[in-house]
């Protein structure tokens, strides 16, 4: 069972994070929230881990403009959320995902983000040095920042039917970087991994976790 655990950023503002251990966790890993911040879903999805075998923290990136964030999945939900983020300059967003990763230091930490999370676990594995494994699923963002260069293995994952990632944009990501694994899937919409959205796609969700989990696992190991 996960708790809520208090950390502190490099320029000392102090925020929540969802920490959940496995019984035996020989790997870490960092999950950034979507937009609908460190709600149910994603405590489950820290849950899913745990029972892989990592040790997970999720940062609640939403606490420097507002705490205690878990928003559902309505188009009032989503555009809260759009406003929350529109609120946090990437500087600091980095800050917090940094301060995560350092309770698991010195072991190698993965890092893996879905939505706005999936973007930005694109920008941790670029602009810092703190993760030997970085996935996002559904980022939208990362084909406006696919001229970065990641500092780590990278695995990412789209659906083929998201109407928010054109596949224009896929395609940019694979040219600017054929040494990122990337997948699509068929018959998946965005949040094709949220059970809890009616995009939920069962089959995609499960071979995107398989190999999420998987890639994660090679490139943690000691």
């Amino acid at each position: 069972m996960g708790h809520i655990t208090t950390l502190q950023a490099a320029d000392g503002h102090e925020f929540s994070a969802w920490e959940t251990e496995g019984s035996h966790h020989p790997y870490t890993l960092v999950v950034l929230q979507e937009i609908f911040g460190v709600n149910h879903h994603i405590r489950q999805v820290c849950e899913n881990f745990a029972k892989a075998g990592f040790h997970v923290i999720a940062p609640a990136l939403f606490d420097r403009v507002q705490r205690g964030v878990e928003l559902d999945y309505s188009a009032e939900g989503v555009k809260e959320g759009l406003a929350l983020r529109a609120q946090i300059p990437l500087a600091k967003t980095l800050l917090d995902i940094q301060a995560a990763a350092s309770v698991f230091k010195p072991r190698k930490v993965g890092i893996i983000g879905y939505c706005w999370g999936g973007t930005l676990a694109w920008e941790a594995a670029c602009k810092t040095d703190d993760f030997a494994a970085a996935v996002g699923w559904y980022g939208a963002g990362i084909a406006a920042s696919r001229n970065e260069t990641p500092r780590c293995p990278v695995e990412l994952h789209f659906g083929e039917q998201d109407a928010s990632i054109p596949h224009t944009d896929i395609t940019a990501i694979r040219q600017a970087h054929p040494e990122v694994e990337l997948y699509v899937y068929d018959d998946a919409g965005h949040g094709f991994g949220c059970p809890e959205r009616s995009s939920f796609n069962a089959k995609a969700y499960q071979e995107a976790q398989e190999r999420s989990v998987a890639f994660l696992k090679s490139n943690l190991n000691p």
